[in-house]
């Protein structure tokens, strides 16, 4: 090989290193911008409720050329730990599961409604139950309804669906049930999961069943379950999380139960492996505005989380008020539960701020005797 072929040859893999290098940086670039792509419409955009005690704080004196006299500050390392998994330190998320039985989303009401928050520093994890007749004021929805402006809380979901579509948002039923959440109580939502019962059919197959406990005999009673240990299948699951023989709340506990179940198949070790995988055959029959990368977030925090750092929490009963309204949508009187919205919305602030709920045993405030202790899934 004489010295012009060596240079040819030369350039030539230098020419192919390049576009190598090229072919790489745009296939990093691309799957990146899959990865950070919702695979939903995202939220709204809805301004952050303040606690009902915010007051400003005072700003700054002007000085007389309009600008203001800035302090040095000295910031010092600490050793606080940051968030897991590449992840921000909190979201907080709605999570729906909605009565549509088929596969589509075209319908449906809220059937179960949790506001979650996600600590990814402690780590931990609270999901606050909304209960689903609550009386309360829908956005954009009286211009459909002649004026009428309240309805039940699991129909918010349902005026945002495309089959009734009473606003114009791309994010549909989860879109409206946030911004109403938030009109009503405070909630500041980050995002949304939502999941019809045929899907939650699949997924609790999928993972091979749960198993769910029974306590005593008072929560069998409700969940017409014998005291112990069941294997459920999805279509039992689903009777389960369902069922409302005890009443609202009972049908809340009976969630919680089943909550608790997924919570402990999802972090069993011949299944932790597996959750990439089911993320990925159930992204397109999941309604959410998670992007991959922060679906794999949650994934990553999963079998981190200690069982004492998950509760489950509900609004104490004595709060609310059965009782009936006349609906001109259904033309007689209906069923609704009533309570004090500034209450609730005040263990929402604190719900979202990490202060409530807590475990019976470091509840040592006794300024608030209604404060229920929160389950704990073990």
């Amino acid at each position: 090989m004489n010295r012009s072929q060596r240079i040819t040859i030369g350039i030539l893999s230098l020419i192919a290193l390049t576009l190598a290098a090229a072919l790489g940086v745009y296939a990093f670039g691309t799957l990146r911008n899959m990865a950070q792509t919702p695979l939903g419409p995202s939220l709204p955009f809805i301004p952050k409720s303040l606690p009902p005690t915010w007051t400003a704080s005072p700003g700054p004196a002007p000085t007389q050329m309009g600008q203001v006299a800035l302090v040095p500050t000295v910031s010092f390392p600490t050793s606080t730990p940051g968030p897991r998994c590449g992840a921000p330190p909190l979201m907080n998320v709605l999570v729906i599961g909605t009565d549509t039985r088929g596969d589509n989303y075209t319908y449906g009401l809220g059937d179960a409604i949790r506001l979650v928050r996600v600590d990814f520093t402690t780590p931990k994890v609270s999901a606050l139950e909304f209960p689903r007749d609550l009386w309360v004021e829908i956005p954009h929805i009286e211009d459909n309804l002649n004026g009428q402006d309240h309805e039940k809380l699991n129909q918010a979901f349902l005026y945002g669906q495309p089959g009734f579509k009473y606003w114009d948002d791309p994010s549909e039923g989860s879109g409206l049930m946030a911004l109403t959440l938030n009109r009503n109580f405070g909630a500041n939502i980050d995002h949304y999961i939502t999941v019809n019962m045929r899907t939650f059919e699949h997924v609790i197959d999928a993972l091979g069943g749960i198993e769910v406990v029974i306590p005593n005999e008072e929560v069998a009673k409700t969940a017409n379950l014998s005291v112990g240990t069941h294997l459920l299948n999805g279509p039992q699951a689903l009777k389960l999380a369902r069922n409302r023989s005890g009443g609202s709340f009972e049908r809340g506990d009976n969630q919680n139960l089943v909550l608790c179940a997924v919570r402990k198949k999802l972090t069993s070790p011949q299944i932790v492996a597996q959750i990439p995988a089911l993320i990925e055959t159930f992204r397109d029959n999941i309604r959410t505005d998670f992007t991959p990368e922060q679906l794999g977030q949650l994934a990553c925090l999963a079998p981190q989380m200690p069982p004492e750092n998950i509760l489950l929490a509900s609004f104490p009963g004595d709060l609310f008020k059965q009782t009936r309204v006349f609906d001109p949508v259904f033309d007689k009187r209906i069923a609704i539960l009533e309570a004090d919205f500034t209450i609730l919305s005040d263990f929402v602030v604190r719900f979202q701020a990490g202060t409530w709920p807590v475990p019976a045993a470091e509840n040592t405030s006794s300024s608030i005797d209604t404060e229920d202790a929160p389950s704990i899934c073990q």
